[in-house]
């Protein structure tokens, strides 16, 4: 005898930042939506270890155009969706050696087209605004000064209050086991019980592949990638909390102020089975070597560390849509590290196409997202 399961219209798995915004989404279209969550929280993988920045001048071009039509929601969100700003004053700066100066110039002209503002910045400008850099090093750098700080915690309990408000529900701890399409219906067995649902929306980030094996659907080839993080004292007496962040032009480290502390990173992408991240020592002592030839930044305490799976498609581009290959399967993956800054068109544009409401302007869009372009060839 078959469990008694509860219903829905949709069914999303994976309540990080892809589909607690899915789901709010969904909820505000009508939907009677379950968000299914594997861990006893939302946000605990990739959401919950993200450097948080907005910034609509990084990324590829389907990604900036994405971040672009994110920024109205973050600026003017829904009422009652949060009582603290959601973006607030960063700044972002691309630094170069004399040898990275050309890559520096090809950055600040794909900037300009989406933050006019941008701007090269001489040497001496840079070490103004950013006192730790050795001298010597930086030959110029670039700055976007529109780029800001994402709140994650607002943002979260945003869509999570947003969808129960919706009618919808949140179940935590409710890892999938099984799941099969019968008779029009997405059946998925859960440790959280049984539910059923004519769409079924893959949502699981770092799974997302491995979710679609349950379903029978071979992989897109989504790959995770490790990112490492870690907190140090600045050097005492040193104000940073102005500073923005600072990466350098090829992306082989970054720094940003966090509460008083600097987060440091070596920007890494080390290809991962979905797993709970953690940190290798290897790349800590990568990034402090990086570190510490662009920035006088003694590091001598690593006050917390952290590692989380970012997961890319071949072409570094996120997908979004309903698999050609059976009905009602809808992915929602390899958002890569844009998720939060692209969360409020990617959850648009999925809760539109899923309620068949897909603005034709977004065609175009929807093209570069469909899942089907990385099947072709098959």
């Amino acid at each position: 005898m078959k469990a008694a399961a509860r219903t829905a219209e949709v069914l999303v798995v994976g309540a990080g930042i892809a589909g607690a915004s899915a789901a709010f989404a969904l909820a505000r279209e009508g939907l009677r939506v379950v968000l299914l969550e594997r861990e006893s929280q939302p946000a605990y993988h990739t959401t919950g270890r993200s450097a948080a920045l907005f910034i609509k001048s990084y990324g590829n071009a389907t990604i900036r155009r994405l971040t672009a039509a994110s920024e109205p929601f973050y600026q003017n969100p829904p009422e009652g969706f949060a009582e603290t700003p959601l973006l607030t004053p960063r700044g972002f700066m691309f630094i170069a050696r004399a040898d990275q100066l050309p890559r520096l110039e090809e950055e600040l002209a794909l900037a300009r087209r989406f933050v006019p503002a941008a701007r090269r910045l001489e040497a001496a400008e840079a070490y103004r605004m950013l006192p730790l850099l050795r001298p010597g090093y930086a030959a110029g750098a670039m700055l976007d000064p529109e780029a800001r700080d994402l709140d994650v915690g607002a943002i979260m309990g945003g869509y999570l209050r947003g969808l129960r408000a919706g009618g919808g529900e949140l179940c935590c701890d409710a890892e999938v086991r099984a799941v099969r399409r019968d008779g029009g219906i997405w059946r998925v067995e859960s440790r959280a019980g049984v539910f059923e649902a004519p769409v079924f929306v893959d949502a699981a980030g770092a799974w997302a592949d491995e979710l679609a094996a349950l379903a029978g659907l071979a992989p897109l080839g989504l790959v995770p990638k490790r990112r490492t993080a870690f907190l140090v004292d600045p050097p005492p007496g040193m104000e940073i909390g102005a500073w923005p962040l600072v990466a350098d032009v090829e992306e082989r480290f970054y720094i940003k102020p966090d509460a008083g502390r600097i987060l440091c990173s070596p920007a890494d992408e080390t290809p991962s089975p979905p797993c709970d991240a953690a940190p290798e020592e290897l790349d800590i002592a990568i990034a402090v070597e990086r570190i510490q030839r662009a920035f006088a930044l003694p590091v001598r305490t690593i006050r917390h560390r952290w590692a989380g799976l970012r997961t890319f498609a071949a072409d570094a581009t996120p997908v979004l849509g309903f698999d050609p290959r059976t009905d009602g399967f809808f992915w929602l993956a390899g958002q890569g590290g844009y998720g939060i800054q692209t969360a409020p068109a990617m959850a648009d544009l999925a809760a539109r196409l899923i309620a068949g409401r897909a603005r034709e302007e977004t065609a175009e869009l929807r093209a570069a997202l469909d899942p089907a372009r990385l099947l072709r060839g098959r």
